[in-house]
């Protein structure tokens, strides 16, 4: 696996393999990488076949770190990352540091849709997905990847860029790979070595309650018996759920049923009906903050 250090290395190591016609893969990552980013860079390997190049990036990017967050704290594990890639099939890793990826201050910066970027995640963590959107913009810009592959669990994350590709024309396809999970359902994550042995047999619990809003929900489309599935009722099993986590010492941000299209609040007749929807949820358990969803 070859290692590029600049955008000018990255580059340079590019030229050759897109000029005999390669595909590019690349899977972006802010490094201390689990089974969740190995599936992401095999995935990206079955996509560009064997001729192709599978890219990764290791980048933790300050610019989508609020103010308190955990960017200084936020683990770097370097070699032992770079030996899991070489497994995994990576050719190519592009691994700069602040000064080689942001040579001077970023000031100009991609600013997505506040109707998109302002709720669930972008309400928790003001300006993150801002932060997000301008280093993809500028990963893209230095790799000219033919492809790039994300995991659902940042499915916020994952609806961003693939509006923002749409919305520049950029010539990449947005790969969606399934949330890889340990035994216990627990979504694979970066921040989950954060928790402590108590935490973490408690942290599956919040894809259990997730689950049970999804069967919930299901049932309550599917049973004729009863009046139209609506929005009161909508929102008492929401409040439910996020009760059911409190009462576990949870400090939930939201649990709650979106459409899939544009993670906003689905009207009556679509809640009723046969929209597509999701169940997204956001919980601190103790100092660790943990995502997860469940399409229904």
């Amino acid at each position: 696996m070859q290692i590029a250090e600049t955008i000018a290395a990255m580059r340079d190591a590019l030229v050759a393999p897109v000029r005999a016609g390669a595909a590019v893969g690349l899977v972006p990552t802010m490094g201390n990488l689990h089974d969740g980013h190995l599936a992401l860079v095999r995935e990206a390997r079955r996509r560009v076949g064997d001729q192709g190049l599978v890219a990764a990036s290791i980048f933790v990017n300050r610019l989508q770190f609020g103010a308190g967050e955990d960017f200084d704290k936020y683990p770097r594990t370097f070699e032992r990352d770079c030996a899991l890639l070489r497994e995994a099939g990576c050719d190519l890793l592009f691994a700069p540091d602040e000064r080689a990826m942001y040579p001077e201050p970023q000031t100009f910066q991609v600013v997505p849709d506040p109707a998109l970027s302002g709720i669930l995640e972008g309400g928790a963590r003001t300006g993150h997905f801002d932060g997000v959107c301008t280093v993809v913009m500028k990963l893209f810009a230095i790799c000219s990847p033919t492809l790039a592959v994300f995991g659902k669990k940042d499915y916020q994350q994952l609806m961003l860029i693939r509006r923002m590709v749409a919305q520049f024309a950029l010539p990449i396809e947005i790969v969606a790979h399934d949330t890889v999970r340990d035994a216990d359902g627990l979504a694979m994550s970066s921040r989950n070595g954060y928790l402590t042995p108590a935490e973490r047999a408690e942290a599956p619990a919040l894809n259990r309650a997730l689950a049970a809003l999804v069967e919930a929900v299901r049932a309550a489309r599917a049973d004729a018996k009863n009046p139209p599935f609506g929005l009161e009722a909508l929102a008492a099993l929401e409040d439910a759920a996020l009760a059911g986590l409190r009462a576990r010492g949870w400090q939930p941000d939201y649990l709650t049923v979106r459409r899939r299209r544009d993670l906003l609040a689905p009207s009556p007749a679509e809640l009723a009906g046969a929209e597509p929807l999701v169940a997204l949820g956001a919980a601190r358990l103790g100092a660790p903050r943990l995502l997860d969803n469940i399409e229904v």
